[in-house]
């Protein structure tokens, strides 16, 4: 479809875009670095093979930018999504390409709240790994993490037996260490857009709530949950003060965020990249594993691969010209 000179206006209604008179159709989302017609070839073969045909399609990025992201309406049986997906997951896999497929009405205005995990999602480290670093036990901690991450310990327990390997590390190093993280790409053109959504945001985060706070007056964060990390006399006692804020806790705290905010489920956007995250991914209407392990990979119904996490936006349903139209209405406020 070519978009040349096309017009693209940014709108906040929350009701959903106008649908063929044959019935629902679905979008499905490609995002590639490369882009070669193999890949599109045999996606074409697999969307036939499972009875679905494309309706129209249209780019929304610049294909000759770093990211190419094409967006295909296509029609099919609703029973046959759940094949589709699985296979979509394989392709995804083996042709180095994001596949995502959404409901069409499910686009931008559809989504009222948006819940991000941090560490290695907003942001581009993990927090507990670098203070360890400091303590010179960043190898027998990163260790833990990982395996935590995978899904192989159990998250409660993991955080507690790192947290004590903290013990005697000074508040000034720890505020020298938030100092020096940074934010993960396309973070904050991400955040600039919902804001211009209207799309509440929010951190559950099996980190700190002292890089949290970072986070919210950087981002404007709406709601940030983290754990707490005791310090006393300048240290940190190695000592965790309260509930750790584990998968469970960060599923239950999306849902008292969006009943709070009188909003439902099905207009949550979740993403994360650890086996952690997937209890709050797998209740949300659009769980997003960024970057993340094969095992969130593999539960998640959408995944982020290629380019920076404002390429949520393209999942969402946004041009590239929306985005811009819409940073700039965010500067001007």
């Amino acid at each position: 479809m070519d978009t040349t000179g096309e017009q693209h206006r940014l709108t906040t209604d929350h009701e959903p875009r106008s649908r063929d008179k044959d019935g629902e159709h679905f979008v499905l989302t490609l995002l590639t670095e490369s882009l070669a017609q193999e890949k599109l070839g045999r996606l074409s073969e697999v969307l036939a093979q499972h009875g679905f045909r494309v309706q129209r399609s249209r780019p929304l990025t610049q294909i000759d930018g770093a990211c190419t992201c094409l967006e295909f309406v296509i029609e099919g049986d609703p029973e046959a999504l759940s094949n589709l997906r699985a296979v979509l997951l394989e392709l995804s896999n083996a042709a180095g390409m994001d596949l995502a497929l959404r409901a069409e009405r499910h686009d931008y205005r559809y989504f009222r709240l948006a819940v991000f995990d941090m560490d290695s999602t907003l942001i581009e480290a993990e927090v507990i790994d670098e203070l360890a670093k400091e303590m010179g036990v960043g190898d027998e901690v990163a260790s833990v993490t990982a395996a935590a991450m995978r899904g192989e310990l159990d998250f409660q327990r993991s955080f507690r037996k790192r947290v004590a390997l903290l013990k005697g590390l000074s508040e000034t190093r720890l505020v020298a260490v938030a100092e020096r993280i940074l934010l993960t790409s396309g973070a904050e053109r991400l955040f600039r857009v919902l804001k211009r959504l209207a799309i509440k945001t929010a951190v559950c985060s099996g980190g700190f709530t002292f890089m949290g706070e970072r986070l919210r007056q950087r981002l404007g964060l709406d709601y940030i949950y983290a754990n707490d990390l005791e310090i006393k006399d300048g240290v940190v006692t190695g000592d965790v003060p309260s509930d750790v804020v584990d998968g469970n806790r960060k599923a239950e705290l999306v849902k008292d965020i969006a009943a709070r905010e009188g909003i439902r489920l099905d207009q949550v956007i979740a993403v994360g990249d650890g086996a952690n995250d997937l209890p709050m991914i797998n209740l949300a209407g659009m769980g997003v594993a960024f970057r993340a392990k094969p095992v969130v990979r593999a539960s998640a119904k959408y995944s982020i691969s290629h380019g920076g996490l404002d390429t949520l936006l393209y999942l969402i349903g946004l041009h590239e010209d929306e985005i811009r139209a819409a940073e700039s209405d965010s500067r001007g406020c």
